[in-house]
């Protein structure tokens, strides 16, 4: 039996360099950065449900600042449990949030939250116990690198890796006449994931509406 070739880093870096047909030190020393570039701009258009991720952990008393876990990259939703029962926690601007609770010393129970900073949330009321709260939020997939030779990408869209990446090339590359050739690839792979990704949104919204 044939067993399918997975994408791996290391493999991706010499089909790059392969495809490029360079052997220069300027170039070939760019690649990894080639690769972190695409995959930053494929996420950055594709949410992937694979990447939702439903976390729990424990506010702390008097503490209106929660650290977001590693890899955040969007907040879905968050809900706190208050005698054994979840409460939403909704979404709101920090502008409302400092003006609905301004004295920060003050303790109830959270109904709100917004986005503090990059890694931290910020809730309000500030909590006045231990509560246990859920968030769900996605997930920025694990950069490839040699010591992470395999994510999302190389599984799932390894066609959308290999283009992007070889289109970031392109400072570098200059007038070469396969750069049309990849960018229509690119296109063409990444309207179908986007249109698979919307599909899968869809349902899930369904299946909240349903429950």
């Amino acid at each position: 039996m044939t067993v399918a070739a997975v994408m791996t880093y290391d493999s991706l870096v010499e089909n790059i360099q392969s495809y490029l047909e360079r052997t220069d030190t300027a170039t070939l020393d760019k690649i990894p950065l080639f690769i972190m570039l695409a995959e930053q701009t494929i996420a950055s258009q594709i949410k992937f449900l694979g990447n939702l991720i439903v976390n729990s952990s424990t506010m702390v008393v008097s503490s209106p600042i929660i650290d977001k876990p590693a890899r955040w990259h969007k907040t879905v939703s968050m809900n706190v449990t208050v005698a054994g029962s979840r409460q939403p926690i909704l979404l709101r601007k920090y502008e409302y949030m400092r003006e609905y609770w301004p004295d920060a010393t003050a303790t109830e129970v959270p109904k709100f939250y917004c986005d503090y900073d990059y890694t931290h949330w910020l809730v309000a009321p500030t909590p006045n116990s231990g509560y246990t709260y859920e968030v769900i939020y996605y997930e920025r997939v694990q950069p490839l690198d040699s010591t992470n030779q395999v994510n999302w990408f190389t599984i799932y869209a390894p066609q959308a890796l290999l283009y992007g990446s070889l289109l970031q090339a392109m400072p570098f590359l200059k007038n070469d006449s396969r750069i049309p050739i990849w960018q229509q690839q690119y296109q063409g792979i990444m309207q179908a994931l986007m249109v698979e990704d919307k599909l899968r949104i869809a349902d899930r919204q369904a299946m909240v509406v349903d429950s």
